[in-house]
C-alpha cells in the first residue's frame, strides 16, 4: 500500500509539473513583434584615412535553436565543444565596402555563407581586413583585400578563439598575424567517467579568501580536464599563408606585441586552477618572450586572484597592470601597491608605477607613485603622458600629466566620477612611428583635443569637441553639437585642418555619417544614408521632462506618449515605469541631467518602448539615484529613496495630466528588478511589476554587491533590510518574474527567482515565473523575446490597463 501511494504521488507530482510547463510560445501584438524583428542599421567601421568604410550587418536575434546548441559552462567560460570557441558570439551575417570619396559601394566576393563573423581588425597599412570565421566544427580566419574587395581564407589549422585576449588576431606587418589553432580534433576531449574517482573536496586552512558570487565556475576535476582540454592553444605565425608554430602550446590567457614588433608579453594559465574564480583570476606567469617563443624575461608568477582582500579598491599584494609604453620601442610597464593592497592603510602613495627596457635585463626604473589607486596610462611622448588614478568608494578621478623625461607629475583635473558636467572627455590620439595610439597634442604641444561623446548639460547631453590647455587645465570648446540634434565625433580624420567623421541623430533621423569641416565650414557631406527600420513609432512622442523628488533632489526621465495621443480628449494613460538604481555620493551630482531627447530611439530586446504602441505612456529612464545623506552611505536608506523617487515620477505624470496614478506598472533588470520588488514591497503606488534577472536575496551575494562594499558580516541588518526576499510576505501587489535559466552575471543567479516565486505563491501572494530557456542575463533569443514580450504585455493588460480603480494609493 505504501508502494502503491509513493509511485501514486510521483505520477501525480509528473502531471503536476507537466502541466506548469504546458506553454508554448506566444506571440505578442504585430507592432511589437514587427520592432522586435526590424533589421538594425548596418554597424560602421572606418579607416583613418577616412577613404574605406566597412559596412557590418547582423540578424536582430539567432533562434532559441541556436541558443540550444551544446555548450561547456566552465571557468567562467561558455565554450562551444563543437569547434573551440565561445558558445554565445554576436555575429556578422554580412559585410559590405564602401569608397567614401567616390560614394560607391561592393559586394565582396569570397565570403563564406552563411556568414557568422567576428574579431574584425585592420592590417596596419589599412589594406586589409581580418576576420573570423565560426563555423558549425571549426573557426576559420579569412582576409579581406580592399583593392580587389575579395575575401580568402588564410588559415590551415583551425583556430582556437576560446581564450583571446589581446585579440584572436594579431597583425604583426601587413602580411603577417598570429593567432591561436587547436592543438586536437574535438573528438579527443575527456570523457566523462562513470563513475567519479572520488567526493570533490575544497579546504580553507585559515587564510581569508573572499570571492564574488561567480556562475560557470570549475566544480570537479572533470571540468578541470575539460578546461585545460578547450583553452590550451598552439600559437602560429602565418606569413603569406604559410603557418609556423611560435613556442609550445599552453593555455595563453593573453598576447601582446611590443610597439616595434620584436616581443611579445604572454599571460600563461597555469594550475592549479580555481574552483571560487574565473579563468582570469587563475594562478599565471607574465613574460616576455621573442617571436619565436623563446623566453627572454620571466615578470611575475601570480597566485590566484582568490586571496584579494574585499572591497572595491582593494587588491592583492602583487605586480598587476602589466602593459607596453606605446611610445618607446619595447618597454614594459607595470603597477605594485604601497599599502600591501589594503586601501585604508594610511600611506602617502598607495601605488607605485614601474618600467623596464629591452633587453629586460637590467633593474626596473620606478616612473611614479599614485596618492589613489593606480589605473593607467595613455601614453604621449618623452614628455607628455596622462595617468589616471582614482577610488571606486569615493567615486572620485584623477588625472595627472606625467613627464617621462623629467619623472614630474602633476595633477590636471580631479572630479567624481558621477559628475558628468565636469568631464572633459577622452584625448583624442594618433599614431605614432610604432603603429600605435598616442596622445595628439596641438599648439606646440600645449594642448591637447579632447572628444566628449556625451556632452552632459544642464539642457541634456550636448557632445563636444575641444581644446584642453595643459597649464590651465581649462577647455576651449571649438564645436558642440547643435541643440535639437545628438550628434558626436567618431573619428579627428585631419586634425590640423579640423576635418572630423560624426554620427548625427534626432528623435526623427535615424543615426547616419557625416564629414564636418570646422574651419572651411562648408555644408557637412553625408556619407550613409540609412533609414528608418521602426515605421511603427512613426508619431509617437518623446520628451526628457524634469522634476524634483520632495527633498529637493532634481530627476529625468525620458517620456514616450502614444501615437496620435491627445491628454484632453484620451485622459490619463496607464504607465510603465521602468528603471535603474544608481548611488551617488552627493545631491548635486544625482541631480544633473543625464541623456538626451534628441537621440533616435532604438529598439532593443530589453526596451521598454515596445508598449507605446499598445496605449502606454512609458517613463524611460526614470532617474533612481541613492544619495549618500547626514554622512552615512548611500544605501543605508536606499529604500526610504527608492520610495521618494517613484512617488515623485507617479506625481509628475499625474500633474502632467498624461498619466493615471492608479493604473502604473513598475519593471526594471537585474539591479533594475531588485528596485521592482522592493518597491512592490514596501509601498502601494503600483497595480503590477515585471522584474527581470533579479537578485532579491542579498545574503546570496556576502561578500558586496553594485556599488555597496561592505559585506554581509559587517552590517546583516543591511543586508536584510535591503532584501525584498525578506519583505516577501509585504508584496500584494502581481509581480511578473523573468529569469534566463543559463543567467552568467554574478550575483543574480536564477535561485533568486525561484525562492521569490516559491516564497510569494507559499505566502498567498500574486505571481508568475517566467523562466526563459538557455537564456543568459541578456536575452537574445528570438522566441523568448517575442514571448517575454507577450507576457507583459498580457500581465499589464490584465492589473494595469483593465486594473479596477483604486481606493488609495500609499505605503504599506
Amino acid at each position: 500500500m505504501k508502494k502503491f501511494s509513493f509511485c501514486f504521488f510521483l505520477l501525480l507530482r509528473a502531471i503536476y509539473a507537466n502541466a506548469q510547463d504546458a506553454v508554448s510560445y506566444q506571440m505578442p501584438p504585430k507592432a511589437m513583434a514587427d520592432l522586435l524583428l526590424a533589421k538594425p542599421t548596418p554597424g560602421v567601421s572606418i579607416d583613418s584615412k577616412a577613404e574605406w568604410m566597412l559596412l557590418s550587418e547582423r540578424n536582430p536575434y539567432p533562434s532559441v535553436e541556436e541558443l540550444a546548441r551544446p555548450e561547456l559552462r566552465i571557468a567562467g567560460l561558455r565554450i562551444n565543444p563543437a569547434n573551440y570557441s565561445l558558445s554565445r558570439g554576436n555575429y556578422v551575417n554580412n559585410f559590405t565596402l564602401k569608397n567614401i570619396k567616390t560614394g560607391k559601394t561592393y559586394v565582396i566576393a569570397g565570403l563564406p555563407a552563411p556568414l557568422f563573423a567576428g574579431n574584425v581588425s585592420w592590417s596596419p597599412d589599412e589594406n586589409k581586413i581580418a576576420f573570423t570565421q565560426t563555423g558549425a566544427k571549426s573557426v576559420d580566419l579569412y582576409v579581406i583585400n580592399l583593392l580587389t574587395q575579395k575575401a580568402a581564407k588564410i588559415n590551415k589549422a583551425p583556430l582556437n578563439t576560446v581564450i583571446a585576449q589581446g585579440g584572436a588576431v594579431i597583425w604583426e606587418n601587413n602580411s603577417t598575424m598570429l593567432y591561436r589553432v587547436a592543438t586536437k580534433p574535438v573528438t579527443a576531449a575527456p570523457v566523462r567517467p562513470g563513475t567519479p574517482k572520488g567526493p570533490t573536496v575544497q579546504q580553507s586552512l585559515g587564510k581569508a579568501s573572499p570571492s564574488a558570487t561567480y556562475e560557470d565556475l570549475i566544480k570537479t576535476p572533470y571540468d578541470e580536464q575539460l578546461f585545460e582540454f578547450f583553452a590550451t592553444s598552439q600559437l602560429v605565425k602565418n606569413t603569406n599563408g604559410i603557418e609556423t608554430p611560435v613556442g609550445k602550446p599552453a593555455i595563453n590567457g593573453s598576447i601582446t606585441l611590443s610597439p616595434d614588433k620584436k616581443y611579445m608579453m604572454v599571460r600563461t594559465i597555469k594550475k592549479p586552477f580555481s574552483y571560487l574564480v574565473t579563468a582570469g583570476g587563475f594562478p599565471s606567469t607574465v613574460k616576455v618572450t621573442d617571436l619565436i617563443g623563446k623566453t627572454v624575461k620571466v615578470l611575475a608568477e601570480l597566485p590566484s586572484s582568490e586571496g584579494t582582500p574585499s572591497g572595491y579598491d582593494n587588491t592583492q599584494n602583487i605586480d598587476r597592470g602589466f602593459d607596453w609604453r606605446d611610445d618607446e620601442p619595447a618597454t614594459i610597464t607595470w603597477a605594485h601597491p604601497l599599502d600591501s593592497g589594503r586601501i585604508k592603510k594610511k600611506v602617502d602613495f598607495h601605488d607605485a608605477v614601474y618600467a623596464l627596457q629591452a633587453p629586460f635585463a637590467g633593474q626596473p626604473l620606478e616612473l611614479f607613485k599614485t596618492t589613489n589607486r593606480y589605473r593607467g596610462v595613455e601614453w604621449g611622448n618623452t614628455n607628455l603622458a596622462l595617468v589616471t588614478e582614482g577610488l571606486r568608494s569615493k567615486q572620485l578621478e584623477r588625472v595627472s600629466t606625467f613627464n617621462p623625461s623629467t619623472g614630474k607629475l602633476e595633477k590636471l583635473y580631479e572630479r567624481t566620477t558621477n559628475d558628468a558636467y565636469k568631464d572633459p572627455g577622452d584625448p583624442v590620439t594618433v599614431k605614432n612611428k610604432f603603429g600605435r595610439e598616442v596622445l595628439l597634442t596641438t599648439d606646440n604641444g600645449t594642448k591637447l583635443l579632447m572628444n566628449n561623446r556625451t556632452g552632459a548639460s544642464s539642457k541634456g547631453d550636448l557632445p563636444f569637441l575641444s581644446r584642453f590647455d595643459l597649464a590651465s587645465g581649462k577647455s576651449e570648446i571649438i564645436w558642440r553639437s547643435a541643440e535639437g540634434t545628438f550628434e558626436t565625433v567618431v573619428d579627428v580624420i585631419d586634425p590640423d585642418k579640423l576635418i572630423l567623421l560624426t554620427r548625427r541623430e534626432s528623435e526623427k533621423d535615424v543615426p547616419n555619417y557625416y564629414i564636418k569641416n570646422l574651419m572651411l565650414r562648408i555644408a557637412d557631406r553625408p556619407v550613409t544614408s540609412f533609414g528608418n527600420p521602426y515605421p511603427q513609432l512613426v508619431g509617437v512622442s518623446k520628451e526628457k521632462i524634469h522634476y524634483k523628488r520632495s527633498d529637493g533632489v532634481d530627476l529625468t526621465a525620458d517620456l514616450y506618449l502614444p501615437k496620435g495621443y491627445n491628454k484632453e480628449k484620451d485622459g490619463p494613460l496607464p504607465v510603465l515605469i521602468w528603471a535603474y538604481p544608481r548611488e551617488f555620493n552627493s545631491a548635486s551630482d544625482a541631480a544633473q541631467v543625464r541623456g538626451s531627447q534628441h537621440k533616435f530611439t532604438v529598439i532593443g530586446g530589453g526596451s521598454p518602448v515596445f508598449f507605446v504602441t499598445q496605449g502606454y505612456a512609458i517613463l524611460d529612464n526614470a532617474e533612481m539615484p541613492i544619495v549618500a545623506k547626514d554622512g552615512k552611505k548611500p544605501n543605508d536608506t536606499f529604500v526610504e529613496q527608492l520610495q521618494l523617487n517613484a512617488e515623485a515620477a507617479i506625481n509628475k505624470l499625474a500633474q502632467m495630466g498624461v498619466g493615471d496614478k492608479n493604473r502604473i506598472a513598475v519593471g526594471g533588470h537585474s539591479y533594475g528588478s531588485f528596485m521592482t520588488a522592493n518597491l512592490l514591497a514596501h509601498t502601494n503606488l503600483f497595480k503590477a511589476g515585471i522584474a527581470e534577472s533579479g537578485a532579491y536575496n542579498r545574503t546570496l551575494t556576502p561578500f558586496g554587491f553594485q556599488n555597496e562594499e561592505r559585506t554581509y558580516w559587517d552590517d546583516p541588518k543591511l543586508y536584510y533590510d535591503m532584501s525584498p526576499f525578506s519583505f516577501a510576505d509585504k508584496i500584494k501587489t502581481p509581480i511578473l518574474l523573468i529569469h534566463g535559466e543559463a543567467d552568467d552575471n554574478p550575483g543574480t543567479f536564477p535561485i533568486n527567482s525561484e525562492r521569490l516565486f516559491a516564497a510569494l505563491k507559499g505566502l498567498g501572494g500574486t505571481v508568475r515565473f517566467v523562466y526563459l530557456p538557455y537564456e543568459a542575463h541578456g536575452y537574445r533569443g528570438r522566441e523568448n523575446l517575442l514571448h517575454k514580450l507577450w507576457e507583459i504585455n498580457t500581465w499589464m493588460d490584465k492589473y494595469v490597463k483593465n486594473a479596477p480603480p483604486a481606493t488609495t494609493a500609499g505605503t504599506n
